[in-house]
C-alpha cells in the first residue's frame, strides 16, 4: 500500500498537464487546485479500501481523463441553466418566468453600461428610478401613480407597514392563506406591525361581517388572492363593488393583494376566473400589489399602483430604500411592460403568455418533432411515443386549471424511469420532468425546440450510450 501512495503524481506535475488543456485554462488556478487534491484524496481512499491495488492505475497519463473530468464537472457553477420539459410555465422552483428577448437586451444593456438609474435626463440632477415604469404601469392597469419593490410580498409588507402599522385591518377569513416558502399573509401582517382583524367563517364572508368590524381603530379592509388555494361550494365572499362601497362610508382604504397579477385576459386559452390588475383597479382597490414575474412574465419584482394618497405615503416610508429595485429589474421590467403596450403582439412577444396560450395543434406538431429527433439520437435504448396529457400554469395561478397538451413519453430500455429521472439531474444541462404511468413524460409546452438537441443529449448521457 505505501508503495501505492508513492505512485501518485505529484499537484505541480498534474498541473504541467492540465495547463495542455484548454477547457480548464479558464478557471480560476486556486480552485482547480483544490480539485486536482479532493480527486487525489480519493485515489487515497480508494488505495486504503484495496479499490486500486495496481500502480499502473494511478500514472499520469491514466488518471488525467478521469481528473479532467472530475474538474468540469465540479467547476461548473452552482446556479446553472435547466431543460424544464415539466409543462409547468411559472415553475416556482426553476427561475418561474422567461424574459422577453427585449427584456433580455435590455438586461445585457444595463450590465454593461453606465445609465440614467437616478439621473434626470432633462435637468442633469438626481431623478427617480421610479420614473422609468410608473407612467407604464399607470397607462396599462389605469392606475394614478404606481412604484416597485422586490417582491409580492416585500409589497404587502410595506403595504400594510405604512398604512396600517399599530392598527387594524379587517381580512375574511377564508383569504389567510399559505404559498410557497411558508409566505402567511397573517405573520406578514404582524411583521408590519398591522393588526389582523379576522371575519367570517372559512367559507363564507358577507359585507355585514366586515361593517360590524369597523371601530376607531380600524385602519382599512383588505382582500387577499387566494393563489393556489381554492374554495369550492357552498361559499360566499364579499365582492370589491361591495368593499369600495363599504370603504367610502367609513373613508377607509381598500387594499388587494392580488399575487400573481396578471394583465392579460386568458379566456382564450381555456381559463378563467383569474382578476387582471386592470380590473381591480376600475372596480375601486385604493392600492393593488402583485408579482411581476408570474403570469406578467417579467423579471421578480413587487408592483404596487393605486390612489396617488396612498402610494404617495407608501413611497415615502423608509423601507422603501431596503425594499428598492436594482438597475437589473428595472431595465427588464420596463422591456416586459413595453410589450403590453401592444394588445395585438404581446401573446407573442412575451414568452410566459405564449407558452400559456399555446394551441394543441402547435403542442401536437412539437412533439412530433422532439419525438422523431429522439428516436434518431436514442436508437433502441429507449422507447418513445406520443400521448395526450395536461400543463399547468404553475406560480400560484389558476388552480387545479388543467390546459391540455401533447406529451413526448420515453421508456428506457436498460434502467427504471425512476433512476431513469435522477441521472438526468446530474446531466449537463438537467433535464426536468415528469412520471406518469411509468413513463418519462416531456411536455413541449415548456421545451423550446431549439432545446430538443439538448434535451436528446441528456438522455443519452444518462442513459449512457
Amino acid at each position: 500500500m505505501s508503495q501505492l501512495f508513492r505512485h501518485l503524481p505529484s499537484v505541480d506535475s498534474v498541473f504541467g498537464e492540465l495547463d495542455k488543456d484548454s477547457g480548464l485554462r479558464g478557471l480560476p488556478r486556486p480552485l482547480v487546485r483544490d480539485l486536482v487534491n479532493e480527486f487525489l484524496d480519493i485515489k487515497r481512499e480508494e488505495i486504503k479500501s484495496g479499490v486500486v491495488t495496481d500502480a499502473v492505475e494511478l500514472a499520469l497519463e491514466n488518471l488525467l481523463p478521469r481528473l479532467e473530468s472530475f474538474i468540469r464537472v465540479k467547476a461548473r457553477p452552482h446556479f446553472r441553466r435547466v431543460l424544464n420539459a415539466t409543462g409547468v410555465v411559472v415553475h416556482t422552483n426553476m427561475g418561474r418566468s422567461l424574459l422577453a428577448r427585449e427584456a433580455v437586451e435590455a438586461v445585457v444593456d444595463a450590465c454593461a453600461h453606465y445609465s440614467n438609474l437616478e439621473f434626470n435626463l432633462v435637468t442633469g440632477e438626481r431623478g427617480s428610478r421610479y420614473s422609468h415604469v410608473e407612467k407604464l404601469l399607470c397607462d396599462i392597469t389605469g392606475a394614478e401613480a404606481a412604484l416597485v419593490v422586490n417582491n409580492n410580498a416585500s409589497a404587502v409588507f410595506i403595504m400594510l407597514e405604512t398604512l396600517a402599522k399599530g392598527r387594524e385591518v379587517v381580512v375574511s377569513r377564508g383569504q389567510l392563506v399559505e404559498i410557497g416558502g411558508s409566505f402567511r399573509i397573517p405573520d406578514v401582517m404582524a411583521k408590519s406591525g398591522s393588526i389582523l382583524h379576522e371575519v367570517g367563517a372559512t367559507n363564507r364572508t358577507h359585507l355585514k361581517d366586515y361593517e360590524q368590524a369597523v371601530n376607531d381603530n380600524t385602519a382599512a379592509f383588505m382582500r387577499v388572492h387566494t393563489s393556489n388555494f381554492r374554495l369550492i361550494g357552498f361559499t360566499k365572499d364579499v365582492s370589491l363593488e361591495e368593499m369600495r362601497e363599504l370603504g367610502d362610508r367609513y373613508g377607509l382604504p381598500v387594499l388587494e393583494d392580488l399575487g400573481s397579477g396578471s394583465l392579460f385576459r386568458f379566456e382564450g386559452a381555456g381559463l378563467c376566473d383569474e382578476p387582471t390588475v386592470q380590473e381591480v383597479v376600475a372596480q375601486g382597490a385604493d392600492v393593488v400589489s402583485f408579482s411581476g414575474d408570474k403570469v406578467l412574465g417579467g423579471p421578480q419584482a413587487g408592483i404596487i399602483v393605486g390612489r396617488r394618497k396612498w402610494i404617495d405615503r407608501i413611497k415615502s416610508n423608509p423601507l422603501n430604500r431596503a425594499l428598492r429595485i436594482d438597475k437589473v429589474t428595472l431595465a427588464a421590467l420596463e422591456a416586459t411592460l413595453r410589450l403590453y403596450l401592444d394588445k395585438d403582439k404581446v401573446r407573442e412577444t412575451v414568452p410566459t403568455l405564449n407558452m400559456i396560450t399555446m394551441e394543441y395543434k402547435t403542442l401536437r406538431g412539437r412533439a412530433g418533432r422532439l419525438a422523431k429527433v429522439l428516436r434518431s439520437e436514442l436508437g433502441d435504448a429507449a422507447e418513445i411515443s406520443i400521448r395526450k396529457g395536461v400543463s399547468r400554469v404553475g406560480g400560484g395561478a389558476f388552480p387545479e386549471q388543467d390546459i391540455p397538451t401533447s406529451l413526448v413519453a420515453v421508456a428506457p430500455g436498460n434502467i427504471s424511469v425512476r433512476e431513469l429521472k435522477e441521472r438526468l439531474l446530474a446531466t449537463e444541462p438537467p433535464l426536468v420532468a415528469r412520471i406518469e404511468d411509468e413513463l418519462f413524460c416531456l411536455d413541449p409546452r415548456t421545451l423550446d425546440p431549439k432545446e430538443n438537441k439538448l434535451a436528446a443529449s441528456a438522455l443519452k448521457q444518462a442513459l449512457g450510450i
